[in-house]
């Protein structure tokens, strides 16, 4: 069943779960007007997959099942798949301004992929247990929250070393039906209005942290489960053109002894491969924020658009704004082409998904993470002072001000003062109101630091390969294959055509 958006916000009636914002309790998550951007936004992903223009991308066929289900839960299969879903997320942020859903897609992949390794190398049945909660999950169209970043106390002490244990989320008790869980997820992205959680690993594990190692998935509402969250977006504020209407919530997440069954455990203890379900998540996470910074990047470049014009400026004729302009868009389409190569050059995993290139994935996300205080300063460049020195929209109707300030603050002749008032407050909302830090921050550190992507490009990245190929041009070595340095060609499964390697010269066998 695919929910549209109505029906997204009334299946949260039936869940109760124990939410703060503000310091007051929540007692209907779905009527709360300080969530209301966060449920709006999500909302969007229900309402497009009902579009029949959007169909191709935001829907897709699950294997496992037979079933269409929403592409924000579906298992990628092949590359066009990645592609899709790179579409389909850039779609709803050029809407939304950030499609919080992507999240649910990435924690799933990330499992399909992590419960056959830990199966095959322990002869568990968790992979078995996954799909039939992927099944249940895609058959009711439920939005996942990923309690993933752990509250983590003292950064320089492994999780089982810290002073408060519950600083990590951990296996308390082992129990003949299930499992106990407690401790604290510091960041889960629209927490009060997630119909689930999945509980997984932040970070590598090593002997000695079994009971950290785990992943499961919890009901909202489950007994223990606390949220305590901020307000999505800046509901009611009249300044706010973009974030009173779609905004995002995140929360704390507390785990007081919570019960969790046996069939909704993916993985209680296995270290090492607790891991490698991180590793797999950033990587498909970070392909995701690529997609959803183009989005936002395309909001700035229709904004700065309608600022030039509204000006009285010609991009034509005012070289400045237009090199400005130029520069916004390689930025935004520099980084989601690097989305792309990621998810033409993916790999076949054991698992029978695809995992998007790791290099490019991590290239493209550390590209946005780091340029989006540039796409801050352009739109302000190229809008003017007035995103920050407008007065406030109640001086839009009073008596004694609103017709001398709309004589002198307009622009063009053409174009009214409301009309340009109205894009400056839709700048200014995205990029220096608190909701605009908010986007930085977040595309700073979602995802994992910068550093973090730094270290797996480092990792994956062939630099031994370019060394032995300098060597064999200076004599001290020669190539394979008359100076390829390749494996037998994979076929690119979206055109179809040959494709001997990525760019970056590592072989990638494509999914066909």
């Amino acid at each position: 069943m695919l929910m549209d958006a109505a029906g997204y916000r009334e299946s949260l009636r039936a869940y109760h779960p124990r939410v703060f914002v503000n310091g007051q309790r929540v007692e209907s998550v779905a009527d709360e007007p300080l969530l209301a951007p966060g449920i709006n936004a999500v909302g969007i992903t229900y309402g497009l997959a009902h579009q029949e223009a959007h169909l191709p991308v935001m829907t897709a066929r699950q294997t496992s099942s037979g079933k269409t289900v929403n592409r924000m839960l579906h298992i990628n299969e092949r590359s066009s798949d990645l592609l899709a879903k790179l579409e389909a997320v850039r779609l709803v942020c050029k809407i939304s301004g950030c499609a919080q859903r992507y999240l649910s897609h990435d924690a799933l992949n990330a499992l399909w992929q992590a419960t056959a390794v830990t199966d095959a190398r322990h002869g568990t049945d968790y992979a078995q247990r996954f799909r039939a909660y992927l099944h249940e999950v895609q058959d009711k169209d439920l939005t996942l929250g990923v309690a993933m970043t752990d509250a983590k106390g003292d950064r320089s002490k492994r999780p089982g070393a810290q002073a408060n244990p519950d600083s990590y989320v951990h296996i308390k008790e082992r129990r003949k039906d299930g499992i106990v869980i407690r401790g604290t997820k510091a960041i889960v992205t629209g927490a009060p209005y997630m119909h689930e959680f999945l509980v997984m690993p932040c970070r590598t594990h090593v002997l000695g942290d079994e009971d950290f190692a785990v992943c499961c998935a919890v009901p909202c509402d489950a007994a223990g489960v606390t949220i305590v969250a901020r307000p999505a977006g800046r509901p009611g504020d009249p300044a706010a053109k973009f974030s009173a209407q779609y905004g995002q919530s995140t929360g704390v997440v507390m785990f007081d002894d919570v019960f969790v069954p046996w069939d909704r455990v993916f993985l209680a203890g296995e270290t090492e491969e607790g891991g490698f379900l991180t590793t797999s998540y950033a990587t498909h996470h970070r392909h995701s924020c690529i997609g959803a910074r183009a989005g936002f990047g395309d909001l700035l470049i229709g904004a700065g658009a309608l600022m030039i014009e509204a000006n009285g400026l010609d991009t034509e004729r005012h070289g400045h704004v237009r090199e400005q302009m130029v520069e916004l868009i390689k930025i935004t389409e520099g980084f989601f082409a690097c989305g792309v190569a990621a998810s033409v050059y993916c790999q076949k995993d054991p698992a029978g998904s695809v995992m998007p290139d790791s290099v490019f994935s991590n290239i493209g996300k550390l590209l946005l993470a780091t340029q989006i205080y540039d796409m801050h300063r352009i739109a302000h460049y190229v809008s003017g002072g007035l995103i920050v020195a407008l007065p406030g929209p109640d001086e839009d109707h009073n008596p004694e001000t609103a017709a001398s300030l709309s004589a002198v603050l307009a622009g063009r002749p053409d174009i009214p003062h409301a009309q340009r008032a109205e894009v400056a407050r839709f700048i200014e909302d995205l990029t220096v109101s608190k909701e605009a830090g908010w986007y930085s921050v977040i595309s700073l550190h979602g995802g994992g630091s910068p550093e973090a992507m730094k270290r797996e490009i480092w990792r994956n990245y062939p630099v031994a390969e370019k060394v032995e190929l300098v060597e064999s041009l200076l004599g001290r070595g020669v190539l394979a294959d008359g100076g390829r340095v390749s494996k037998q060609p994979g076929r690119c499964c979206v055109t179809g055509c040959e494709v001997p390697e990525s760019p970056n010269g590592v072989p990638r066998e494509a999914a066909e």
